[in-house]
C-alpha cells in the first residue's frame, strides 16, 4: 500500500510545472488501473505497511477515490482554460487524494480519525477558493462547524478505547464488545453527521450549492462515503448496545428520507435537487447498515459505490448545463432537449441510475438494502414504499423538467458538448453498470 502513497507524494510536485494538467489527470488514471490489477476477493487485510493496509471494503473505496479525482480533474477544464489559480487548484485535489487514500487504507483508529478529519481542509478549500457565490464562505464554515463538533466527542472516545485495549489497530480489536453509551454515541456521531443522517444534513445542500463541480463531485463521490466506511468499521466494536439503540436512528433515517424526497420534489435548483436526492440514499444506507445483517452490510456498500458514481456523474451534467446558460435554475434549464440533443441521452442514464432501474449497481444496493431492513422490521415496508416512489419521483421531475418543455427565449442556439464532456459521463456510466456483471466482489466481502 505504501507504494500507492509514494506515488501520489511523487505526483504533488508536478502539479507545479507548465501545462502539467492533463498529465497528472493521466497519471491518477494509470495508477486508478495500477489499482484494479491488486484486486482482492479476500475479506481480511493484505498488502500491509507499518500502519497501512487493504481489505475488500477499503479496496472499493480507494478504488473509487482514485476514479472520481481523475474525473474532477476532467470536469474542472474550466479552471485550466481561465488559468484559475490552476496550480493551487491541481494541488487542492492531491491532498485531498492522498488523504482520502490515507482514511481508507489506516488500519488504526486514531490514523482513521486523523485523516478522516483532514480531507476536511482541502475541501473547504475547494468551496472557499472556486465557488461560485459569496453564500460560499457560510456554506464552508456549516461544513467546517458540523463536522467537528460531532468529531471531538469520537477523539475522546478513542482516546478512551486505547487506554483501555491498549491498541487501536481495527483487527486486534475485533474481539471486544463494548456496552457503553458514551463509547457508543461518541464514536457513531460523527459518522451520522458525516452521512449526513436527516437532522444534521443541512450542511451539504449548502455545501453542494455553493461548491464548484470538482467539489460537488468529491462530496457526493466520496466524502458522505467516509461516514459509511466509518460505520461499517465502529460497529464491529459495539454489536450488543448496537442492537439494543439502533433503532432510533433507523427510524429517523427512514422518516427523514421520505421528507427529503418531499422536499426535492419542491426544488427548483438543479445541484440542489440532486443534493437533497443524496440525504434521501444515504437515508437508506444509513438505516440498512444499522441493522447490522449481512444483507445490510452489503447493500449499504454497494450502494454507497452506486451512489458516488450516479451522483458525481448528475452534478458533472449540471455543471454542463451551468457552463451554457449560465443558470442552475430549472426555469432556464427547460428544453435542453432542443438545445444539447446528444446530452439528454446522458440525462436519462444517469437519471435512471439515481432511481436504481436495472442494469445498474443501484438496483443491487437498494434491493439489498430492502430486504435487510424489511427483515429487521416489517413496519418500514411504509415508509420504504413511499421511499423508492418518492425517489422515481423527483428523478422523474428532475429528468422531465430540464429536457422536455419550450426551450428558454434567450436561448437561440443549440450547442453539442465537448468529447471531453461525453467521456466523462461515459466514465461514470460505465462502472456504474459494468459492476453488476461482477457483484460478488461487492456482495461477498464479510
Amino acid at each position: 500500500m505504501l507504494k500507492f502513497l509514494f506515488f501520489l507524494m511523487f505526483l504533488t510536485p508536478i502539479c507545479f510545472f507548465k501545462k502539467t494538467y492533463w498529465m497528472v489527470q493521466n497519471m491518477i488514471f494509470f495508477m486508478s488501473f495500477m489499482f484494479m490489477l491488486m484486486i482482492m476477493y479476500m475479506n481480511y487485510w493484505s498488502s500491509l505497511s507499518y500502519f497501512m493496509g487493504c481489505d475488500t471494503l477499503s479496496y472499493g473505496m480507494i478504488m473509487l477515490s482514485l476514479w472520481i479525482c481523475g474525473l474532477m480533474m476532467m470536469a474542472s477544464e474550466k479552471v485550466l482554460s481561465s488559468n484559475n489559480y490552476l496550480k493551487f487548484f491541481m494541488l487542492v485535489i492531491m491532498f485531498l487524494l492522498i488523504f482520502l487514500y490515507l482514511t481508507f487504507s489506516s488500519n488504526n483508529l486514531f490514523m482513521f480519525y486523523l485523516f478522516f478529519e483532514s480531507s476536511l481542509i482541502p475541501t473547504l478549500f475547494l468551496i472557499m477558493g472556486w465557488g461560485y457565490q459569496p453564500e460560499r464562505l457560510q456554506a464552508g464554515v456549516y461544513l467546517l462547524f458540523y463536522t467537528l463538533f460531532a468529531s471531538l466527542p469520537m477523539l475522546i472516545g478513542i482516546f478512551y478505547l486505547y487506554n483501555d485495549m491498549g491498541t487501536l489497530i481495527f483487527y486486534l480489536m475485533m474481539n471486544s464488545s463494548y456496552f457503553n453509551m458514551f463509547i457508543y454515541l461518541s464514536l457513531i456521531g460523527a459518522f451520522l453527521v458525516k452521512m449526513p443522517m436527516f437532522l444534521v444534513h443541512l450542511w451539504l445542500p449548502k455545501a453542494h450549492v455553493e461548491a464548484p463541480v470538482a467539489g460537488s463531485m468529491i462530496l457526493a463521490g466520496l466524502l458522505l462515503k467516509l461516514g459509511g466506511y466509518g460505520l461499517l468499521r465502529a460497529f464491529i466494536l459495539l454489536p450488543a448496545i448496537s442492537l439494543k439503540l439502533n433503532y432510533i436512528w433507523i427510524s429517523i433515517s427512514l422518516v427523514g428520507g421520505v421528507l427529503v424526497s418531499l422536499i426535492c420534489l419542491r426544488q427548483m435548483d438543479l445541484k440542489s435537487l440532486i443534493a437533497y436526492s443524496s440525504v434521501a440514499h444515504m437515508g437508506i444506507v444509513l438505516s440498512g447498515l444499522m441493522t447490522l445483517s449481512y444483507w445490510g452490510f452489503n447493500g449499504s456498500y454497494s450502494l454507497m459505490i452506486a451512489h458516488g458514481l450516479c451522483s458525481s456523474g448528475l452534478f458533472c451534467l449540471a455543471n454542463i448545463s451551468y457552463e451554457r446558460m449560465g443558470s442552475r435554475s430549472m426555469l432556464i434549464n427547460k428544453g435542453l432537449l432542443n438545445f444539447m440533443p446528444s446530452m439528454s441521452l446522458w440525462w436519462f442514464l444517469l437519471s435512471s441510475g439515481n432511481m436504481a432501474a436495472p442494469p445498474t449497481l443501484n438496483l443491487l444496493g437498494e434491493i439489498s438494502l430492502l430486504n435487510s431492513i424489511v427483515a429487521w422490521s416489517w413496519l418500514s415496508m411504509f415508509s420504504l414504499a413511499l421511499l423508492s416512489f418518492f425517489s422515481a419521483a423527483y428523478t422523474l421531475y428532475l429528468f422531465s423538467y430540464s429536457q422536455h418543455g419550450k426551450l428558454y427565449s434567450m436561448n437561440f442556439s443549440a450547442s453539442s458538448g465537448y468529447s471531453r464532456e461525453y467521456l466523462l459521463l461515459f466514465l461514470h456510466w460505465l462502472p456504474l453498470n459494468l459492476l453488476i456483471m461482477k457483484s460478488e466482489s461487492i456482495m461477498l466481502w464479510i
